[in-house]
């Protein structure tokens, strides 16, 4: 599906980078592998000089091509099995429970002239079955002294452009390949909102190209924004962050989505974890132990204590640690998890520990306003509690809001020695927290992108306050973010909301409340979300309150576990919702017995009957296919050229229907 050559004589260098998929080249020139600044220098990763024409690149220019002066130098190599770079402790029920496989291999370069005892290992890796590439370095230091590194490019291509106009455009596009790391020191729900380390920069060099200007963003640069302003005493190594490359083989935005998200699955399956849980609003034990009754009674099999229901994680006390043990223990008598809560970032804790602003030299004007930084003696102690309230009570879950944001911290009196060195450290504090609760089984929600770190779902994105919207509204809303918010991550990856009990406002309005009052608008929000595979925050103080309600819940929850696979597999977006006509989507695996699951709304007043065409190419069937409504008796149905299926379809008003595909 794709493939990198790397030349080794004169001197390290990709020499061609192919999507197989589609027989493109990538790259048009030879260039150094990154480079790396140790004590105030620069110097190349490999590399190749002495190609002329930039455009594009023939392979008689290659043998011509030498080595760049005071470079790393390639002086061997080896192949071995891809490790997955996260422990994952798989305790629940998730789609895929291992790692993408594949080969690596590691290229040794030594140092230049006075840099001779320093070793950079260059790691390019390469999946089994998808098109990604995974690249990063460790330098190992045996100067005798210690030495910094000041920075570093993980990756430096310089690839074909897909257009270069002649005059300037605003907007230039880009080479159709997605390129994320595990290195992201800014707070976002999604990847683009978060990415600060990929860099689409000019080639002066490329004299050539059609833009007057030479302003054609042609060269991948990866690289952090900050320092890393790291030293590394004589014996000791440091790694770069992980850069992932994956070509597409279309610009189809359904398709890319199915790449990203089986990227996502590939190197991080912890992503496809997705229990069913309850946000509880209350501590008060004749409360939880209801809770947790009512979850075992309905099939939920998790409960978090939500923010604003009294938990302190950092009340360590012997009487605290038993409270929660206590219920912790409950709940796993009943097959129940049991999560917890904590606040990090949006906190003002003090002059002396929080993030200090380079601009003003003073606390405040951040990211969440002020927020304590990690490298220092208070957040040494706050990690050190979370870690001893989660292994003393054995908490199986973790929500923790406001997560590292990126703030850098020009403080000169914490751990971190200044600015530049700011953000990669306290980077490093929040990830290794997360690894060490991945590697304990520990379920993480965090409304950041730490997916490549271990964390297991994010919030889908929304606005907080529209939940305190008349219910109606909500649920056409929430259904649009469903819709609008699984192209580019599984949707397991994710949580949204459905506010049982008052939220930011909006009074009766807008609450769930008394629940068996509300059960059309209830049922609503657990169809569609369960529906889509999303799980939501069902924020209050019980599941049921009748057993009419009970029962509804009981049948959601049954419905969506029988169907669990193929609803927490890749969806396809049949029509969007617009609140004026039907809307649906549609769930396909060609791994799994049901190959298909199409849900479809009527938000109308009336019945309606549409003829509705389903996409079926994706879930593997090739002439066939037996297609029955809900649990009713199956029809065969012959595909069209195209592998879909158009079906005449009745959905009552303000409701749904579904068919499952086989």
């Amino acid at each position: 599906m794709v493939w990198r050559t790397f030349r080794i004589l004169p001197n390290l260098a990709t020499a061609d980078f192919v999507n197989r998929m589609t027989g493109e080249r990538m790259v048009r020139a030879a260039s150094p592998e990154g480079d790396v600044t140790i004590d105030g220098v620069c110097y190349a990763i490999g590399g190749l000089s002495g190609q002329e024409e930039r455009g594009y690149m023939l392979e008689e220019w290659i043998e011509g091509l030498t080595a760049i002066d005071s470079t790393f130098h390639v002086v061997d190599f080896e192949v071995r099995p891809m490790e997955c770079p996260i422990p994952w402790k798989p305790v629940r029920w998730a789609l895929y429970t291992k790692a993408a496989t594949g080969k690596e291999v590691v290229f040794t370069l030594r140092g230049p002239k006075g840099l001779e005892d320093v070793t950079l290992r260059l790691e390019v890796a390469i999946c089994d079955q998808l098109p990604i590439i995974r690249k990063r370095f460790e330098i190992l230091n045996n100067t005798g002294r210690t030495i910094r590194i000041d920075a570093f490019k993980t990756e430096h291509l310089a690839f074909f452009e897909p257009e270069s106009p002649v005059e300037y455009v605003p907007n230039f596009k880009l080479p159709n390949i997605h390129v994320e790391n595990d290195y992201h020191p800014r707070t976002g729900m999604c990847e683009r909102s978060i990415d600060v380390t990929e860099h689409w920069q000019k080639d002066p060099a490329y004299t050539s190209q059609r833009n007057y200007a030479l302003n054609t963003p042609c060269v991948l640069d990866v690289f952090p924004p900050l320092g890393p302003d790291q030293e590394i005493e004589n014996g000791g190594t440091f790694a770069s962050f992980r850069t992932y490359e994956m070509p597409f083989d279309s610009y189809d935005r359904e398709r890319q989505g199915l790449f990203t998200r089986r990227f996502y699955r590939a190197v991080a399956p912890w992503m496809t974890q997705n229990p069913i849980f309850l946000h509880l609003t209350s501590t008060d034990p004749t409360v939880v132990h209801r809770a947790v009754d009512q979850c075992a009674e309905t099939g939920y099999e998790m409960i978090i204590l939500s923010f604003g229901c009294g938990l302190n994680m950092e009340d360590i006390s012997e009487e605290n640690i038993a409270k929660y043990k206590g219920f912790v223990d409950y709940a796993r008598s009943k097959g129940i998890e049991m999560g917890c809560y904590s606040l990090l970032a949006s906190r003002w804790i003090s002059d002396e520990v929080d993030v200090i602003n380079p601009a003003t030299g003073k606390r405040g004007g951040m990211t969440f306003g002020s927020s304590p930084c990690l490298m220092t003696p208070w957040a040494d102690d706050y990690f050190r509690k979370l870690r001893t309230f989660i292994e003393r009570t054995g908490m199986m879950c973790l929500e923790h809001d406001g997560s590292y944001s990126g703030d850098p911290c020009a403080s000169t009196s914490h751990h971190h020695k200044g600015l530049n060195d700011s953000q990669w450290t306290q980077f490093e504090k929040i990830t290794d927290f997360y690894r060490w609760l991945s590697e304990r089984g520990v379920y993480t929600n965090v409304p950041d992108h730490y997916y490549l770190n271990g964390s297991t779902k994010n919030s889908i994105g929304y606005r907080e306050v529209n939940w305190s919207l008349p219910r109606d509204r909500q649920l056409i809303l929430a259904r649009q973010v469903n819709f609008d918010e699984t192209w580019d991550r599984p949707q397991s990856a994710t949580w949204s909301f459905v506010p049982l009990v008052q939220y930011h406002g909006g009074g009766a309005a807008a609450t769930i409340e008394p629940l068996n009052e509300h059960l059309y608008e209830y049922k609503a929000h657990m169809v569609q979300n369960y529906g889509a595979g999303v799980q939501a925050c069902y924020r209050g103080p019980r599941l049921y309150d009748t057993d009419e309600t009970k029962q509804m819940v009981t049948d959601v929850i049954s419905w969506y576990k029988k169907y669990r696979r193929i609803l927490n597999s890749d969806i396809i977006h049949l029509r969007k919702v617009d609140a004026r006509d039907w809307d649906g989507l549609m769930h396909v695996n060609p791994q799994e017995k049901e190959k298909g699951l199409a849900l479809l709304f009527n938000p109308l007043g009336e019945d309606i009957t549409r003829d509705i065409t389903l996409p079926l190419y994706y879930t593997g069937l090739d002439k066939k296919a037996r297609i029955r409504e809900k649990e009713g008796k199956a029809k065969t149905y012959k595909l069209d050229a195209d592998k879909s299926v158009r079906l005449t379809v009745r959905i009552p008003a303000r409701g749904y229907t579904w068919f499952v595909i086989e």
